[in-house]
This record gives structure tokens, C-alpha cells and sequence, in this order.
């Protein structure tokens, strides 16, 4: 088993030396970095260096969960990728290690917290919605034509005088636009 490691600091300004230390102090026969890249960004050339050198068998190392990545859900994903792609995984000052039960059981513990934390902005954004629309707010996209604009096409339509393109042209749409808004308005004219 070949142990890598991931070494990451925010700003150029800071040093990688800590974390490289701790890395090679346990073993790492080698290490990537990224300086200057913040954590909130998964694009990363280092982050993609390593991942791509891992192979089955491996053990990806990190300093701290953070110098991975600052997103819960998106470290348990690339956890998760790794774990699907038979790689092991450790953070050194967080103490897991998915080689282990009990590491595969903080892994997992992790999960549901993200799961959970997901559920509730989840729900946060329902109950805001719904609120939003009590109070006779539209939500969503702004409406591409107005209604008096749709009947105008629609007029203009029917009689024959000008294309589909060149009514869209007018209103500064595509035209896929222009049909599917007379077609939601025509569902609407006739529910109401």
C-alpha cells in the first residue's frame, strides 16, 4: 500500500511546511500540494494530481479534514469516490482513518451529518418558499414575455403575416421560448 499525501494553503502568503512535516512523519512516499487555493473549490491542480496518481490499495493523507476541502458534503463525496475506488483515507488531526472500524464509523457518522444538514436547508428553503408565496410573491425565473406581449404574438401568429422567428426576434427570445410560453398560456387560459 502506497501512503500520499495532500498538503493545501489559502493564500501564498502561508506555509506548507507544517503539514509536510506531518505527512512525511508518517510515511508519505509522496506529497501534493496546492499554495494559494482556497479550500471551497474542488479544482485544484494538486487536489487533481493526487487524485489522479491514487490507485486501489492507496492511502490518501491529509493534515486536517479542512485542507481538503471546507464543504461537508462535498469531503464526504470525495471520501466516498475514494472508498468506491478501493483507496483508504486519513486526517491526522481529526483521527480518521477509513482502514479502521472505528475510522469507517466516524466516516460514516460524518455522513449523516451532512445528510442531516442537507435535510434542513432542504427544509429552510420549502418553508421560505411557501412563506414567500403566502405572501403573493412569485417565485422563480421573471416571466420571458408579459401578457400583453404573449396575446400580441399570438395574434400576430394566427394571422399568418410573420414567422415564429420573427415574432421571437421582436420580443428578443428564442423562439423554443416563444412556443412554450403560448403553450403554458394557453394550459392557463384554459384551467382558469
Amino acid at each position: 500500500m502506497r501512503t500520499i499525501g495532500y498538503a493545501r494553503v489559502s493564500t501564498s502568503d502561508q506555509n506548507l511546511d507544517l503539514q509536510v512535516s506531518a505527512l512525511r512523519a508518517t510515511g508519505c512516499e509522496r506529497i501534493y500540494t496546492d499554495q494559494g487555493v482556497s479550500g471551497a473549490d474542488f479544482e485544484r491542480p494538486g487536489l487533481a494530481a493526487v487524485l489522479n496518481d491514487l490507485r486501489a490499495g492507496d492511502m490518501l493523507v491529509v493534515w486536517r479534514l479542512d485542507r481538503l476541502g471546507r464543504s461537508l458534503v462535498d469531503l464526504i463525496r470525495l471520501v466516498g469516490d475514494l472508498g468506491a475506488r478501493q483507496i483508504e483515507f486519513r486526517s491526522l488531526s481529526e483521527a480518521i482513518d477509513t482502514s479502521s472500524p472505528g475510522g469507517r464509523l466516524v466516516f460514516h457518522m460524518l455522513g449523516a451529518m451532512a445528510e442531516f444538514e442537507r435535510s434542513l436547508i432542504s427544509e429552510r428553503t420549502r418553508a421560505g418558499m411557501a412563506a414567500a408565496r403566502a405572501r403573493g410573491r412569485r417565485i422563480g425565473r421573471r416571466p420571458a414575455m408579459t401578457q400583453i406581449q404573449i396575446q400580441e404574438a399570438r395574434v400576430a401568429i394566427r394571422a399568418g403575416a410573420v414567422t415564429v422567428d420573427a415574432v421571437a426576434a421582436q420580443y428578443g427570445v428564442h423562439p423554443r421560448t416563444l412556443l412554450r410560453t403560448l403553450k403554458g398560456s394557453r394550459k392557463q387560459d384554459a384551467a382558469g
